[in-house]
Parts: C-alpha cells; sequence; structure tokens
C-alpha cells in the first residue's frame, strides 16, 4: 500500500490521503529521493524493488531527485485537511516541497443537446 501510495506521489505531484498513511508514507518517499540523489545504477535497481512501478522509478531519478539535489532531507510536506465526512479520519496532503506541481487540464464544456439541435438546424437551412 505504500510503495502505490509512493508511487501515486512521483507520478501526481500530490496526493490526499489520511494523516496516518501521509505520515508512514512520507518516510519511504523520502528514502527514495535519497537513492534518486545518488542516481546510480544499484540505487535505481533498489527503487524498482521497492516501488515495483519502473515509470515512477523513471520519474524519480529523472525529475523529482535532481530538483531535490541542494537539500539535505525533508523533501516533502504534510498539510492537514479537514476531517473526512464519513469516517471523520484526518486527512491531509502529501506532496513535495521543490516541485512544482502542475494543475490538471480542464475539461472541455459540452454542449447541451438543445444547442446541438439548433445548431445542426441552422447548419441544414444555410
Amino acid at each position: 500500500m505504500l510503495a502505490n501510495l509512493v508511487c501515486s506521489l512521483i507520478k501526481h505531484k500530490r496526493v490526499t490521503t489520511t494523516l496516518a498513511k501521509a505520515k508512514a508514507a512520507r518516510s519511504v518517499a523520502e528514502k527514495m529521493v535519497t537513492l534518486g540523489k545518488h542516481g546510480t545504477i544499484h540505487d535505481r535497481r533498489l527503487a524498482a524493488a521497492r516501488l515495483h512501478q519502473e515509470d515512477a522509478v523513471k520519474i524519480l531519478f529523472s525529475e523529482i531527485a535532481p530538483t531535490q539535489k541542494d537539500r539535505h532531507g525533508g523533501y516533502t510536506r504534510i498539510v492537514k485537511l479537514n476531517q473526512r465526512s464519513g469516517d471523520a479520519a484526518q486527512l491531509a496532503i502529501l506532496e513535495w516541497v521543490d516541485v512544482p506541481v502542475t494543475p490538471a487540464e480542464p475539461e472541455p464544456e459540452a454542449k447541451p443537446e438543445k444547442e446541438k439541435e439548433t445548431a445542426s438546424a441552422e447548419a441544414a437551412k444555410a
């Protein structure tokens, strides 16, 4: 579970989870960045053995570890959120400190059915 959470953190740069899971995943994520900073083939294999996802290891070694080169630890931050409404678990955001988060692309808005019908009727008249 922690390996999957860290892989999601690597791919998406930020994850929302419970506070307990964020605290547990933080230590795994920081150890992976330390391996990425060394950058040897042995470290890459150790990271792949721990994370089980080659694409996440590639992103870790090529994008995240170089941005953390000047830091001596403390690569992640945990921001506490409100409680989840279903079970009142404390939520938190786990994110990288120096890695910029790119926002997701907004999806284009679909036209309502009536606008489509009038647009096709106007095209037929022309």
